[in-house]
This record gives C-alpha cells, sequence and structure tokens, in this order.
C-alpha cells in the first residue's frame, strides 16, 4: 500500500463524471462560465452565509494569494511552526504577499498555543517602523498532525488576533476531514469562530485539482481578481476546475468521502497501536496517522513493497501515514496484519 499521502490517490467518479459533464459544447473562458457562476451560491449554502469564491488549481496558490490581500509587503503572518505556511510552501506567501514576513509560533499537535500568540503579537513591535508590523493569523484545519482546532479553539485564536487589528486566515486543506470529526458545520470552525478569509481544499479528498478562495469578508475579495490573474491561476478553461468544486459540495459528497477517510484513519491507528512498542505521537482527528513503529516493522513492511516515509528524525523511526476517501479496508487490513506479523516475529 501507499499510504504516503491522500495526494497519491486517484479522483471519485463523481468528480471526474462532473468534469465529462462539463465537456460539452462551449463556455465562456477565465471563470465567465455558467458552472462557476453557481459556486458563490453553492458555497453560500454550504456555510449558511454569503460568500465570494475564486478557484484556483492548487492549495499553495490559495495560501499565498489568501494571505496576499491580508499582510501588507512588512507585516507579519503568525502561524504554527510546522505548518504548510511555514515550511512547505517554498516562501510563496512572502512573494505574493510582496515581503510580509512569515512568522511561526509553537505548540502542541500542530495547534498554535493562545498564549503564545498572544505574546508574540503583543511584543512584536518595540522598535515601531523598525519592526515587521503584525498583520495576519493563519491556522490550518486539519493541522500539519492530523489534529483539529475546536470551535472554540479557532475562536479563541482569533479572538486575540482581532483584538489586535489582525486579519485571520485558514488553511482549510483538510477542512472536510476536520468538520467530520468534530460533527459540527462548516460554519461553526470558520466564519462563526471568527475566520475571514480561508484556502477551502477538495483536492485531498477525491477532486483531480480543485481549491477554492473563500472570503467571509466581501472587502477582502476587491483585489483578489487581479491578484489571482496576475499568479497565473486564472484558469482559461475554468469550467472543470469549477465543476470539480461543484460536484464535491452536491449530495454530500465531501462527507461520505471524510468520514471513509476518518474511519479508515481509526482503524489504522487501532490496529497499529497494538504492536508492542508502537506509540502514537498525536491523537488521530482527521486522517494522519504519527506514530512510533520498531524500525524492524518499518524495515519489514518496506520489504514487502509498502510505502513507509518517517516523519522527523529517521532515529526516531516515526510513521506518517494518510488514508484516503478510497482507501481499501481489507487492504488496510492485510496491511495492518503484515505489520502485526512482523512484530511478533521480531519478538521471537
Amino acid at each position: 500500500m501507499n499510504l504516503g499521502s491522500d495526494n497519491v490517490t486517484g479522483a471519485s467518479p463523481e468528480i471526474i463524471d462532473a468534469i465529462v459533464r462539463a465537456n460539452v459544447g462551449t463556455a465562456e473562458s477565465y471563470g465567465a462560465d455558467e458552472i462557476t457562476a453557481r459556486l458563490d451560491g453553492a458555497f453560500s449554502e454550504l456555510f449558511e452565509t454569503p460568500v465570494r469564491v475564486f478557484p484556483v488549481a492548487t492549495g499553495t496558490a490559495a495560501n499565498a494569494l489568501s494571505l496576499s490581500v491580508m499582510a501588507p509587503p512588512y507585516g507579519a503572518i503568525y502561524c504554527h511552526e510546522n505548518s504548510h505556511v511555514a515550511v512547505d510552501e517554498c516562501n510563496a506567501p512572502e512573494f505574493y504577499t510582496g515581503g510580509a514576513r512569515v512568522v511561526p509560533l509553537p505548540g502542541a499537535g500542530g495547534k498554535i498555543d493562545a498564549d503564545v500568540l498572544e505574546t508574540a503579537i503583543a511584543t512584536a513591535t518595540p522598535h515601531a517602523e523598525h519592526n515587521a508590523q503584525p498583520a495576519a493569523v493563519s491556522l490550518a484545519q486539519a493541522t500539519e498532525f492530523g489534529t483539529t482546532y475546536t470551535p472554540d479553539e479557532v475562536a479563541a485564536l482569533c479572538g486575540i488576533a482581532h483584538g489586535h487589528g489582525l486579519v485571520t486566515h485558514l488553511d482549510g486543506a483538510r477542512i472536510a476531514n476536520s468538520v467530520v470529526h468534530l460533527g459540527c458545520s462548516f460554519a461553526d470552525v470558520t466564519w462563526r469562530a471568527g475566520i475571514d478569509v480561508m484556502s477551502f481544499g477538495a483536492t485531498k479528498n477525491g477532486a483531480v485539482a480543485a481549491e477554492a478562495l473563500v472570503f467571509f469578508k466581501p472587502e477582502y475579495a476587491e483585489t483578489i481578481l487581479f491578484r489571482r490573474k496576475r499568479a497565473g491561476h486564472l484558469l482559461s478553461k475554468m469550467r472543470f476546475f469549477s465543476a470539480q468544486l461543484e460536484a464535491y459540495l452536491a449530495d454530500g459528497l465531501w462527507r461520505r468521502n471524510a468520514e471513509h477517510a476518518n474511519a479508515m484513519a481509526r482503524r489504522l491507528s487501532e490496529g497499529l497501536s497494538a504492536i508492542p512498542g508502537a506509540r502514537l505521537c498525536h491523537p488521530v482527528e482527521a486522517n494522519e496517522i504519527f506514530i512510533h513503529l520498531p524500525p524492524a516493522v518499518v524495515r519489514a513492511l518496506r520489504a514487502e513493497g509498502h510505502a513507509v516515509g518517517l516523519w522527523g528524525d529517521p532515529e526516531d523511526s516515526v510513521a506518517r501515514f494518510v488514508t484516503a476517501f478510497n482507501t481499501d479496508a481489507s487492504e488496510l487490513d492485510a496491511f495492518i496484519a503484515s505489520a502485526q506479523t512482523a512484530a511478533k516475529a521480531e519478538a521471537s
């Protein structure tokens, strides 16, 4: 099995069917098509409030362009030290903001610590214009370690940010998995909790390539048309990207996919946790698992052809597994059995 990421999977049949349906006749280009025009309404229904939606092709583009309207070139963007914004986007946020500084902050389980955030903002400018000016806070849902902020946790961090005049952003690459885990609505962990702008992800949960910028406050969207074009993400045949997003929201596809991925993650974590010497590093609250496995088990799984990636220092033997909307339960059980067999062989 290759459980290295949910990016290695294919796409949901419903998504492919939507692309095929969009591939009929002609349509206006650059987002002027009928499918794209329907997205504001579909997302407004999902979030239970009027929103503006702008499709893009990648999560990096969604994050960087979102932050570009939130932070000036002399601004500071606060995020978790392990977040994609900080370590996995090749300085795209700094590039698209024209030079804003990403400020990484610590926190257990991939979550920003509220007290740390308060202190960082409050003490950021002892020398006035000589310092980067606090501008935005970016959270990730789910976090880089597969944990999930509760609505109260999001509200607390947004309250600190807004109290200091900052704008708030949510990297929602795996937002569906978090919403399913929490059993709440999208609204509860976004605008109701104080999020101003978000990056909405569908690619990791069954789309081919479909992300979106979602603006809960229209004033932040005033320049995004120009920024998106300048960034190369005003897609000529936008209908094929918008069709994916429309299908993703229709009939609860996002929920079914995320429920399956989360269930497979729980199944895998329970099976691997039964191995002597195995230890979960973080709570499993979405579809990612970080678990210390005995090195012999890792070697045995790799020898069988399974992809087992180690996270952090290889000496720690922490494996990262990510389940997906189409993870096969029987194949997963066989994978778990192989791991347990390897552990028994090592013990004997």
